[in-house]
């Protein structure tokens, strides 16, 4: 199920979209696709502003998986889109200009567990770790750190992909039935609720930073290259808002936590209230985070190309 909401009338938001690029006519409204999760937990003020004005030229579709995101980039319904950076990239790559507007989420992946005594890598050794997904984001990331830490994945413990999706790994995680995983946010908050006895181990985000002194641009915020073109305030405009609306998130948890519940992002409003400071919310211009987004893409590329599309994307991605 998908959930679709007109944006509304929020004063400063309609003035910052509309006081240097007009308003868009109703039958050209731009497009805003999200993921449900930390990418519209951030949008929550953003959504909320544009709940009541039919006009206001926006729409915002939130929606389950990137690939569906993903097809609204293919067949051009998005202009604006919130992705993995690594889809982002495979995209761009294959020939469909979206580019590169900001990044929005840092982090939102942790390995979790009920056993406490697992607070180190060493301690993973002859272990078993559950993932969703053969060379998705989490995947890709734990047997980068792994490596980086001197684990040989597959060989000095085991990855067990048999959950296929992150939903399907949490709900395994929370009844037991995966002792040890990978799981993102929201999710984790949800089986961190469920099961009293299960412990977050890791922060990836954390352990990538520890090897790279720098933060992990995990979530794009994108636009299409022709409207980065030809209207490039509306597109600073955009990025502007989102970040307005995740600082808002992140100082009013409990009031974004209600929003959440309302806008059926999260069903639960203490679990939404946890997971939004574990969510790593900030959005950053590409401009001012470029070698982060190129180190990180990096780290795909050299695991496996076909995962970003075969090449690193060039300059004008950026």
């Amino acid at each position: 199920m998908k959930r679709l909401f007109l944006l509304s009338a929020f004063s400063f938001i309609t003035m910052m979209l509309f006081s240097c690029v007009g308003r868009p006519a109703r039958d050209d409204r731009h497009v805003i696709a999200t993921l449900r999760g930390p990418s519209s937990l951030g949008m929550l003020y953003f959504i909320d502003s544009l709940n009541n004005v039919n006009d206001a030229g926006f729409e915002i579709r939130i929606l389950n998986e990137p690939l569906q995101v993903r097809k609204m980039m293919l067949d051009g319904s998005a202009d604006f889109a919130v992705l993995p950076t690594t889809m982002a990239a495979l995209i761009y790559n294959k020939g469909v200009d979206y580019r590169m507007a900001a990044v929005s989420t840092w982090g939102t992946l942790y390995l979790c567990g009920n056993d406490t005594t697992i607070r180190q890598w060493n301690d993973l050794e002859n272990n078993k770790v559950y993932l969703m997904a053969k060379n998705m984001t989490p995947d890709v990331l734990f047997r980068h750190l792994l490596l980086e830490n001197g684990f040989e994945p597959y060989s000095d413990l085991d990855l067990d992909y048999r959950f296929p999706s992150h939903l399907d790994l949490a709900n395994a995680t929370a009844a037991g039935i995966a002792p040890m995983s990978v799981i993102s946010e929201p999710y984790l908050s949800n089986a961190l609720l469920k099961n009293p006895g299960l412990h977050i181990l890791m922060s990836l985000h954390d352990e990538w930073t520890k090897i790279h002194h720098s933060e992990m641009p995990e979530t794009a915020f994108i636009c299409k290259g022709e409207l980065k073109e030809t209207n490039p305030q509306l597109v600073d405009n955009v990025v502007n808002i989102y970040k307005n609306s995740v600082n808002r998130v992140n100082s009013r948890l409990g009031e974004a936590a209600q929003l959440a519940v309302r806008f059926e992002i999260i069903a639960d409003s203490v679990a939404a209230r946890n997971s939004i400071p574990r969510s790593n919310l900030k959005v950053v211009g590409s401009d001012e985070c470029k070698s982060l987004i190129a180190d990180y893409l990096s780290v795909f590329y050299k695991m496996d190309p076909s995962i970003i599309g075969g090449k690193m994307p060039d300059e004008k991605f950026y």
